[in-house]
Order: C-alpha cells, then sequence, then structure tokens
C-alpha cells in the first residue's frame, strides 16, 4: 500500500516556503518606496509559488494538479524577474541575484519533473508531452535561454547618437 505524502513532504513546496521566507527579509531592506512596489511583487511573487502547489496538492484531476505545477513554476520566474530588476537598481548585488537565480532554477527543473511524473499518470493520448524519456540537462537554465532574444543589439543602430 503507498503512503500518503503530506505537501510539506515535498521537497520543492519546502525549498519554495524556505526562499518566500528569504525573499520577505531581503526586500524589506530596499528603499522604502518600493514597499509596496517591486518589494511587495517579490514577496507575493514568491508566496505564491508555494501556493499554487498547495492550492492544487488534494485535488483529484491530474490535469489540476498539473495547472498547480505550472503556476508555480510561472510565480517562480515573475519572482527571479523581479529579483533581476532590484540588482539593476542597486539594491541587490550581481551575487545574490545569481544566487537566488540559481535556487530558484533548481526549483523549476524540480517542478519540470513533477509535470513529467503527472503527466505518465494521464493517458498517452491524453499527454502534452508524449516522449517523457527526454531529460533536462543541469545547465538548461543557463544565462541566455532559448526563446528570448538577447536584449543587447547585435549591431549598433546607426540613427543611435554616439556618446
Amino acid at each position: 500500500m503507498e503512503t500518503y505524502r503530506r505537501l510539506e513532504d515535498l521537497a520543492v513546496y519546502a525549498k519554495l516556503c524556505h526562499l518566500h521566507i528569504e525573499i520577505s527579509g531581503i526586500t524589506h531592506r530596499w528603499p522604502a518606496e518600493e514597499k509596496y512596489e517591486l518589494g511587495s511583487q517579490a514577496r507575493r511573487s514568491s508566496n505564491s509559488a508555494p501556493a499554487q502547489l498547495a492550492e492544487k496538492y488534494d485535488d483529484r484531476h491530474i490535469r489540476n494538479k498539473i495547472e498547480g505545477v505550472n503556476r508555480s513554476r510561472g510565480e517562480a520566474a515573475e519572482t527571479v524577474h523581479h529579483l533581476y530588476m532590484a540588482h539593476l537598481r542597486g539594491y541587490e548585488s550581481q551575487t545574490t541575484y545569481e544566487e537566488y537565480r540559481a535556487r530558484y532554477q533548481e526549483c523549476i527543473r524540480m517542478l519540470n519533473g513533477m509535470e513529467r511524473t503527472l503527466e505518465k499518470q494521464l493517458p498517452e493520448s491524453e499527454r502534452r508531452w508524449p516522449q517523457l524519456s527526454v531529460r533536462e540537462e543541469e545547465g538548461s537554465y543557463d544565462a541566455s535561454p532559448r526563446g528570448f532574444p538577447d536584449p543587447r543589439p547585435l549591431t549598433p543602430d546607426p540613427r543611435t547618437p554616439e556618446p
């Protein structure tokens, strides 16, 4: 007989909860004008990542569980964005940003694994990812993710005056 696992026993859930507590702490160091702006957004998205898992954890429908995993992944990525903006504004160092980014990417890989595992419970005809043998590599979320262009122009725009 398979034992029931509590939500709190999921490693990714625990990691996301701990990350939220840490993100809440660092955002309170940011300038006061960010209290209800960037800081609030970072706190909300960092809390929403584990909350999305919690909301769908006991759902009886596999598709709904998968949706919770997808939403959690999106909230984790949004938190990384807010941390990047904090770094660009000078509130956090490159080292701090990179550390949190790596920890969130680990969670995103774990969420991808959860999604693959849940997909296996669906009939093959209903799976979004029929080739479940494809595995992610450790470095699959490196500095230049596929699907997003480099924000720097490849060649200088001739219309832009030189400094």
